[in-house]
């Protein structure tokens, strides 16, 4: 990652709140999934069966959904091979019953996790399915994100150097000449992002800067160079306003796909949160992790990371 990445440190750094796998997996894939039955089909009818036991129609149908949400085409290829699939599954289950597997005790507690799984997920459905997001949940959320981007966006030159005595040299020779920005960031800026670029950083929104440089930029005019050395956790910056905007502001309806599920993915967090907030939960010991064979190989210690690979700013 380039300096200049990390002097644009949270540049589109507007994120969704994390929330559990399960609201996010409820959320985006299966939101206003479609039944996939064949036309003029009967979903209760058998399909195929196995040894007496059916595979209904129903149950291919379930696993068509499953197909087209990740994008894959419905045709009688694709239906046959998912019934080979779920033929070849069952014949297999089958033998797994007749040899006891079933009634292992590790078995047994896969089947009850993959069955609070399902409860857990259709709960999760039902509530999206009863709780549609409405036209004034969607207005109270796009005015909140309006009034966070609005504001000024900048477009400006810099130049990175280490040492403040580089810095003040550079900006006595900009007060002879400031045409000379463009060669002196391609010679002297340690910013590999932008220097060859003449320290063009683009348009950008202060608040997405380190808070020293994004500082400098707001109060600089136009056409102005800041005529002392902006310190920060890089180095020393000299910066060049070159342009002034509003921030730009998408209309509601252009965000409102994205609005929508971001609305629904909050309403499921605070359903969670509520009902774990409810929950009478006893945690009697944290289970301990099992050191992998790579991890219990490695070295004690480790080399700090570098600091091209600093996080982002919320």
């Amino acid at each position: 990652m380039s300096i200049n990445s990390r002097v644009v440190l949270g540049r589109v750094a507007t994120a969704v709140t994390a929330i559990s796998f399960l609201a996010l997996a409820a959320c985006t894939p299966k939101e206003g999934d479609k039944s996939v039955a064949v036309p003029g089909t009967d979903a209760s009818k058998p399909a195929a069966t196995v040894n007496g036991t059916v595979i209904t129609q129903k149950q291919v149908d379930a696993i068509m959904t499953q197909q087209a949400a990740r994008g894959l085409p419905d045709t009688p290829e694709t239906r046959k091979s998912v019934l080979d699939n779920l033929t070849l599954q069952l014949i297999v289950a089958q033998e797994a019953s007749k040899k006891g597997l079933d009634k292992k005790a590790e078995t047994m507690d896969q089947i009850e996790m993959s069955k609070q799984a399902i409860l857990a997920d259709s709960f999760i459905q039902d509530y999206i399915k009863t709780n549609p997001v409405t036209d004034a949940m969607l207005a109270a959320e796009y005015d909140k994100i309006k009034s966070q981007a609005s504001g000024n966006q900048y477009k400006a030159r810099h130049i990175l150097v280490e040492k403040e005595d580089e810095a003040k040299d550079i900006i006595a020779k900009l007060k002879k000449d400031v045409k000379a920005f463009d060669g002196l960031a391609k010679a002297k800026s340690k910013d590999p992002g932008s220097k060859d670029k003449g320290g063009d950083l683009g348009w950008f929104d202060p608040r997405g800067m380190v808070p020293e440089f994004g500082a400098a930029v707001a109060k600089l005019e136009k056409n102005k160079f800041t005529e002392e050395p902006v310190k920060s956790q890089f180095g020393y910056h000299v910066i060049l306003l070159e342009d002034t905007r509003e921030n730009p502001v998408p209309t509601l309806e252009q965000v409102k796909p994205n609005l929508s599920q971001r609305v629904q993915q909050q309403n499921v967090k605070k359903l969670l949160d509520d009902l774990k907030a409810k929950a009478k939960i006893e945690v009697v010991a944290a289970p301990a992790a099992t050191p992998s064979p790579e991890s219990s190989a490695a070295p004690s210690s480790a080399p700090a990371p570098s600091a091209a690979a600093e996080a982002p700013k919320k």
